[in-house]
């Protein structure tokens, strides 16, 4: 059997958000999705990532802080749909993130997260 890759696991449903979004929207999103983060797209093209957005972020932000795109941390981390599940796992495990966004061609297809990787390894 082949190794699986991300695109055996992700998420393609992808729950986004934008830089204008509100605080408050964001966070009723993922409580409402019951996920603890999501890609921030551009305002036009919705296949484009610019950020991510987590429950951290959301806890951490000043009063002064609006919008997603004040709050929302820019440099993303990001797979392929050919990525490995070890790699993806090693990715997620050093760089100490939850989620990656899984891009191909420059666009958003996806989503992998820390429970995707361990269902694949360990059963549902």
């Amino acid at each position: 059997m082949a190794a699986q890759t991300v695109k055996d696991v992700m998420t393609t449903r992808v729950v986004t958000v934008t830089p204008s979004t509100t605080l408050a929207d964001a966070a009723q999103i993922l409580v409402r999705k019951k996920v603890s983060g999501v890609p921030v797209v551009d305002e036009k093209d919705k296949t484009k990532v610019v950020g991510l957005v987590s429950e951290a972020d959301l806890l951490a932000a000043s009063p002064t802080a609006k919008t997603v795109g004040d709050v929302m941390k820019k440099k993303v981390t990001s797979v392929s749909p050919d990525t490995s599940l070890d790699e993806v796992a090693s990715i997620l495990v050093s760089k100490k993130i939850k989620r990656v966004p899984v891009i191909d061609n420059g666009k958003l297809v996806g989503i992998v997260s820390r429970i995707d990787v361990l269902k694949a390894r360990y059963g549902p």
